[in-house]
């Protein structure tokens, strides 16, 4: 203070820093003292509480303290190092890609990993900011580092690859040389360099737009990798993105989920993984306590569930490390691309032909001094002739050449298909449907079969119970049922689930929150709520010594306890009620009595199932028996007795249809596209929904094979499949097999089969299809990996919403094809022609490259951003082998394409005639007359076979955008830019008669539209192979 006081600071100054420094000294003073209470609390508590890791965390009763976070102090990294010291990352890293049991000793295994890494088995990390923060500085958070993306100028270059664009450059490049020579600067770099400034248009356009598409599909990337994962923090179960896992997570793995980051194996039953992704092994490999607790990222669980504690995440696993060197492949090509490709190859070589021939020509012409100048004179007089004018005239005659081809080749075909499929993407994402590959959007379109779920695609998989019989008595009243089978009831609901109960922090009786699947949730919301189920409770009178986790081929689950009191031995299943009730030989009625099930008996079990099912109910038995055999060997084999059971009861649960879904489901039908609905439910449920749900109709005839189970589907010979395959409307209690064997017997028939799933076991049928759709809440990662598309909202309606969409883009490409091939096939007719018999090409290097960018780029962004319409779900599905320039789309485009070559032509030889103008403004005329040609062309390509071209028109707000560019910049190039497009100024009559002309392509398309085409594709009358890819 001495020093402070003695230095050179003025009276107030000094004040007013005393009193500065004197209130940083009390705040730091306050919070150290908080900070030490805090600490000495803590010490206290933990003498208090302190007992053996193991016995911490394998004591289901304790009860978790949360850490206490001091909010005053921040976090730096140093902090969050010490607080972990106990945990290193490289060494726990090193522990799972290793497997070393022996280091997983030496660090105190798995109990004391947990305490190291400040977590509770139970109850997870405390999961507030501070903590989460605490653990990414600490250990890193789980991402990856993803190899740079392709930047802009990468793009510029790759355009700069295209040949023709190179020989326009060296063209341009000779052009503005010469020019120069010959006129000087101010008047000679008109030619080469308007030729460059187009060429940067083109090169520019075609760069942003593949920029934007891969700026898409990190976007979609970034979707498609956003996993929700279940974790217990602070005792609750709660889904968080993959993303936000940290080390000291307790993460909850269930059949189908992928493992998010590496751990250890917690606690679990039967849990298989496949790491097929990480050794290329096709083996499950099995995870346990003892021999192999290690769970590595990016594996899948094959079957069981688990809980697992996160000991690394991103970069600290080898997930992270192989995935950082992996980048995500944009430049996917699809079919429709493929073809696209062969037909943009024959189109150019058609282009490359004629320009060879208009080469030859021209310098045949110029060289026999045939070709003469603006005043009427030679423009080659053998010796007479300047070097530089030679090459000057060849480097001008080569341009016009490789002009031809720009023009010619339609490289706005894959631009139109990539702008259609982007756009589409997009607008998709919003209608609740994920693209996972491109080549779905398309191939949608063509569909004509789908197979898919009811539970949640259908339904609106919101299960609640609505019926329970006990023996053959429909209870209302749980206090009917005897004490001993409530009893029995309890431990079965509470033990056998893959659900959750938890209380929240009101006590009131309706404040509980149930996790799990929709049938678990119903079932233990049903069992607390109704039967006063205390889940808590029976977990602690109850041992649980093995489990038999639910699949779709058992379609039960069983587990085997103890209970804790008597020492006796239980076994539990759970399942469809008809595959339960084969196991029983006993049921328990109201009163609490055993009774047999006796052929009789069974009878009147089954039709009280059938009549349940037929109220669209899910049939759910519960069964048990006392196990009397020693335990051990029952555990060891892994195997819960499933034999001589007590019926103990019979639960229905309603899941009804969704809203809409019987629209959507007609609105397939009326596309020509065939609905199958493929159920695990037994086959009266079936029917019942699938006339609810309009696939089946009322009254129908269901005698010839339209409702049949899978088994059945399964025992018919290869004939009798493939021949009843096509009338089957309804699988019931279908195995993930059996979805897959119709689909193959409907790919053999030349059917474009989509399929739903949301189950592991649905990854064969998925990648089988031609589309697969998986569920976005319900359906499982394997189920996603393997599927095409993911549906959001696991709505049928959206899977007639994604066949819209997929017809759009096929049409909208046709469309495109139609507008594009005829500016292909006017231009080089007009300048072939032209130049065979005047010489020269109407249509300049500029002019055409003008029109080039027009066509290629703004015609794409305009005909491919078309939404779909209800007249698309009206036409029959586009087969595999349907030609993709049908003979609807060759009569359009003839029709205006001869039109166009008329007028043309006649402007060329009789233009100056007519209009009496000069050389100069008829060649304007020509090229303003084709432009404006194509603008109005357009409108006529927005419709394929409908006369009128205007409707909904005013709803595409960017197609009427670009046309009015177009038009300006058209304008400007006529009026304003003489020298750079070598064009000259045309007066109102003169821009009267072009619009005139080029406005009459709307009435000549309506004519045309009158004309009828057969319906066998026009080259199919030929046996041309060359041809079959039109």
């Amino acid at each position: 203070m001495d020093n402070i006081v003695g230095t050179n600071w003025s009276t107030k100054d000094l004040v007013v820093n005393l009193s500065a420094h004197r209130w940083r000294l009390a705040r730091a003073n306050f919070i150290c003292e908080r900070a030490f209470l805090s600490l000495l609390k803590a010490v206290k508590h933990k003498r208090n509480h302190s007992t053996s890791p193991s016995r911490r965390f394998s004591n289901a009763t304790n009860k978790y303290v949360p850490l206490q976070a001091t909010h005053s102090i921040s976090i730096d990294g140093t902090q969050s190092s010490a607080y972990f010291s106990e945990a290193d990352p490289t060494r726990l890293s090193k522990l799972i890609k290793e497997k070393n049991i022996d280091q997983l000793d030496q660090l105190g295994g798995i109990e004391g990993i947990v305490k190291s890494l400040h977590c509770h088995i139970n109850h997870g990390i405390n999961g507030d900011h501070q903590d989460v923060l605490r653990r990414k500085e600490a250990f890193g958070s789980n991402t990856y580092k993803k190899p740079p993306t392709k930047r802009f100028y990468e793009f510029v270059w790759e355009a700069f690859q295209d040949p023709t664009i190179l020989i326009l450059l060296v063209c341009a490049a000779f052009s503005l040389g010469f020019g120069i020579k010959e006129h000087g600067l101010k008047e000679g770099w008109y030619d080469g360099g308007s030729i460059f400034v187009a060429v940067f248009l083109v090169i520019s356009v075609s760069a942003i737009s593949d920029f934007r598409q891969s700026k898409q599909f990190d976007k979609l990337s970034k979707v498609s990798n956003n996993i929700q994962i279940e974790v217990v923090r602070n005792g609750r179960r709660q889904p968080i993105s993959i993303f936000e896992i940290v080390v000291g997570d307790v993460v909850c793995l269930k059949i189908g989920d992928q493992v998010p980051a590496d751990g250890l194996f917690l606690e679990g039953h039967s849990l298989l993984v496949d790491e097929s992704s990480m050794t290329g092994e096709a083996d499950h490999v099995e995870i346990d306590h003892i021999q192999n607790p290690f769970l590595c990222s990016g594996t899948k669980v094959a079957d069981g569930y688990a809980k697992m504690i996160v000991t690394s995440v991103g970069m600290n696993t080898t997930w992270g490390e192989m995935m950082s060197s992996i980048t995500g492949n944009s430049d996917e090509q699809t079919p429709l691309q493929s073809r696209l490709n062969k037909l943009t190859s024959t189109i150019g070589k058609i282009g490359l032909a004629v320009a060879f021939l208009v080469l030859v020509v021209l310098l045949v012409r110029y060289f026999t001094g045939t070709t003469e100048d603006e005043n009427g004179n030679k423009e080659f007089n053998g010796s007479k002739t300047k070097t530089d004018d030679v090459i000057n005239a060849v480097v001008g005659i080569i341009a016009d050449a490789v002009t031809i081809v720009v023009v010619a080749i339609p490289e706005g075909l894959p631009l139109a298909v990539t702008l259609t499929l982007a756009y589409s993407m997009k607008r998709m994402m919003k209608d609740q449907a994920m693209v996972r590959k491109l080549s779905a959007c398309e191939t949608m379109g063509s569909a004509t079969v789908i197979c898919t779920d009811k539970t949640g695609t259908l339904t609106l998989n919101q299960m609640k119970v609505t019926r329970f019989w006990l023996g053959q008595d429909l209870v209302e009243d749980k206090g009917s049922i005897a004490a001993k089978v409530l009893e029995l009831i309890h431990d079965g609901m509470g033990l056998n689930t893959t659900g959750a109960v938890q209380r929240t922090n009101n006590s009131s009786k309706s404040d509980f929150e149930f996790t799990g699947s929709p049938t678990e949730k119903a079932i233990l919301q049903w069992a607390v709520l109704e039967l006063n189920m205390d889940m808590e409770s029976v977990k602690q009178k109850c041992t649980i010594l093995n489990v038999e986790a639910f699949n779709s081929q058992k379609k039960k689950s069983g587990v085997l306890m103890k209970r804790n009191v008597d020492n006796t031995i239980h076994a539990h299943w759970k399942g469809a009620a008809e595959m339960i009730l084969a196991t029983c030989t006993h049921y328990y009625d109201s009163a609490g009595t055993k009774k047999a099930i006796d052929d009789q008996e069974r009878v009147k079990f089954g039709h009280l199932i059938e009549g349940m099912a037929a109220s669209s109910l899910r049939c759910i038995a519960f069964a048990c028996r006392e196990i009397t055999a020693d335990p051990t060997s029952l555990v060891t084999v892994k195997k819960v007795p499933d034999e001589g059971l007590i019926l103990m009861g019979i639960v229905g649960l309603k899941d009804p249809c969704r809203p809409g879904v019987k629209t959507a489901v007609e609105d397939c039908q009326n596309a020509g596209v065939n609905i199958k609905m493929i159920t695990g439910d037994n086959v009266f449920t079936a029917k019942a929904i699938a006339t609810e749900c309009g696939i089946l109709q009322p009254g129908q005839d269901l005698s010839h094979g339209v409702v049949v189970e899978g088994v059945e589907f399964r025992n018919y010979t290869e004939e009798e499949r493939m021949e009843k395959v096509d009338k089957i409307c309804v699988m019931a209690r279908s195995s993930p097999f059996d979805k897959l064997l119709m689909v193959q017997c409907l790919k053999r028939k030349g059917h474009v089969v989509a399929v739903t799933g949301d189950g592991t076991n649905d990854a064969p049928a998925l990648k089988e299809a031609d589309i697969g759709l998986s569920m976005g809440i319900q359906g499982t990662e394997v189920a996603k990996e393997s599927s095409d598309i993911v549906i959001l909202d696991d709505n049928f309606a959206s899977v007639a919403t994604v066949l819209k969409w997929g017809r759009c883009v096929y049409n909208n490409i046709q469309k495109f094809i139609q507008f594009q091939l005829t500016v292909n096939v006017a231009a080089l007719v007009i300048n072939f022609v032209a130049a065979v018999s005047a010489g020269e090409v109407p249509l300049t290097a500029v002019q055409l490259l003008w029109v080039n960018l027009i066509m290629d780029t703004l015609g794409a962004l305009a005909l491919a951003t078309e939404r779909p319409t209800n007249e698309l779900m009206k036409n029959k599905p586009v087969g595999r082998t349907e030609p993709l320039i049908t003979n609807v789309m060759w009569r359009n485009l003839l029709a205006q394409a001869l039109y166009q070559i008329t007028i043309l032509l006649t402007f060329q030889f009789k233009g100056k005639s007519i209009f009496g103008v000069s050389e100069e403004v008829n060649k304007t005329l020509i090229f303003n007359t084709f432009v404006l040609c194509q603008v109005f062309n357009e409108f006529n390509a927005r419709k394929l076979e409908k006369k009128n071209v205007f409707e909904g028109i005013h709803k595409n707000k960017l197609f009427m955008g670009i046309i009015g560019v177009t038009i300006i910049l058209q304008v400007i190039m006529v009026e304003f830019l003489k020298k750079f497009a070598d064009t000259q100024r045309l007066n109102w009559g003169q821009w009267g008669v072009c619009i005139g002309l080029a406005a009459a392509s709307w009435p000549i398309g309506f004519l045309a539209k009158c004309i009828p085409v057969p319906e066998k594709p026009i080259f199919r009358y030929f046996t041309l192979k060359n041809i079959k890819i039109m």
